[in-house]
């Protein structure tokens, strides 16, 4: 592990510099302007974090470190015989900001093969809980369990100096994710397949020998989990689960304590629960047309009808991009040289014509197209994981990538404690009296 340690040393000494240098020269100009209905709608718009990792342009969509998803695929190391980018190297280019080569994104491998052993009181702790119980509930649950394991906890309470947070958080990071895997997978075989589990194959790349721990030794597959767990694995800091990961973490709680605040926010049904909802919501309008192939115009009568009853469509619409989400492109398009003639796929495509349209013509939709989450669940069905519960879960693997990568940023450069000033609708009221100034970040 020496080799990225002291990499990302050297890299982060000279990125905290140039902030330093920022912050001295133009610490108080002020970048855009804050509007009363952004304090009250979820802080949409507010230039108030600063992520490394990505980027996320309203009319590009998702950067990483500069490059788009098809950057990656054309960039990143592949697997021997593979033609998706492997996700060890999305990780090295996050942390480092530099391109990969070969041997490097091989160390990585190696590196998190060496680190993956997961603790059996881990196993029991998962298995303590209901068999019922949720994926997400369990896989937070087993993150919590794996907190006694954290290097960046035992030397903190030792008397760690400052500067020295950096390298426990990048050990706790890496061993988090050489880890979730085994754990995601024991989840899925306790939960759907009857508590038979399957050992790691340590030969195996990450991705690879997570799709192998599942059950799934399908070449097409452990390709499909390369480009998910790429794909998925940032999204700039502003999402829930990255932000409740570097609020968190900014407390000086642990990476184990601070990636499982933000599972618990990408387990709810306005962020990463919501692919699960887009495969309930194409099953029920299956169900009701009697096909399994709706034509475009029964899709459309279906479309209205949701929109009618008040209800979204899942799948549709997206906080900041302006355009279809480069990501569900980038399945869209595995989709079709792999399964051109699965019906759930093609019903996903004629749904990707259909509705646009329609919510275009409403007027009141800033953003008619498609996110990620309306194409991932069609495709792992055609492998046979019709489990749709469990997806937030491959989600929350891939999101590590990113999320750890980040906090390793946020304890090189020493950022603070967040601490964000808020008001009383009382003191609101005041300000537009004039008799409060509210604006002024009075403590």
């Amino acid at each position: 592990m020496e080799s990225i340690k002291d990499k990302f040393k050297a890299k982060s000494e000279i990125v905290a510099a140039e902030i330093k240098d920022l912050l001295k020269e133009h610490g108080n100009r002020k970048i855009g302007e804050v509007t009363l209905s952004q304090v009250y709608q979820g802080m949409r718009g507010i230039t108030g974090l600063v992520t490394e990792t990505s980027l996320l342009d309203a009319q590009e969509g998702i950067r990483f470190r500069g490059y788009t998803i098809p950057e990656l695929q054309e960039k990143l190391p592949k697997a021997k015989g593979g033609t998706e980018p492997l996700p060890e190297g999305l990780f090295h280019l996050m942390l480092l900001g530099e391109l990969p080569n070969e041997q490097e994104v091989s160390h990585i491998t190696s590196v998190l093969q060496r680190i993956s052993h997961v603790p059996n009181h881990v196993f029991a702790t998962i298995e303590a809980t209901p068999i019922s119980t949720h994926p997400m509930t369990q896989f937070v649950i087993a993150i919590m369990a794996l907190q006694t394991e954290s290097t960046f906890a035992k030397e903190y309470a030792a008397g760690m100096a400052k500067k020295d947070y950096w390298e426990a958080t990048l050990y706790d990071s890496l061993t988090l994710i050489a880890r979730l895997p085994r754990i995601a997978a024991y989840i899925y075989r306790r939960k759907y397949k009857n508590g038979d589990h399957i050992q790691p194959d340590g030969l195996m790349d990450w991705s690879g020998n997570f799709a192998h721990m599942m059950g799934y030794d399908n070449e097409e597959f452990k390709e499909l989990m390369r480009l998910y767990m790429t794909i998925h694995a940032d999204h700039e800091g502003g999402n829930v689960s990255a932000h409740a990961t570097h609020l968190v973490g900014s407390s000086l709680s642990d990476p184990y304590l601070a990636f499982a605040a933000g599972m618990n926010g990408l387990a709810g049904p306005l962020h990463g629960l919501a692919n699960q909802e887009v495969i309930k919501w194409i099953y029920e309008m299956q169900e009701k047309l009697d096909t399994d192939l709706p034509a475009k115009e029964q899709i459309a009568q279906y479309v209205q009808e949701t929109i009618t009853a008040g209800k979204v469509v899942p799948g549709y619409g997206h906080a900041v991009l302006r355009k279809t989400d480069p990501r569900f492109t980038a399945q869209m398009e595995f989709g079709k040289k792999h399964m051109p003639e699965d019906k759930l796929c093609r019903t996903i495509w004629n749904i990707y014509e259909t509705v646009p349209p329609i919510l275009q013509s409403l007027g009141k939709i800033k953003n008619p197209w498609p996110n990620v989450d309306a194409h991932s669940g069609a495709l792992l069905v055609h492998y046979g994981m019709v489990e749709y519960e469990f997806y937030t879960v491959l989600f929350g693997v891939s999101r590590a990538l990113g999320v750890l990568a980040s906090l390793c940023w946020d304890r090189s450069l020493n950022f603070p404690l967040e601490r964000p000033k808020s008001v009383t609708t009382d003191s609101v009221k005041l300000w537009l009296e004039g008799k409060d100034e509210i604006w002024e970040n009075k403590q």
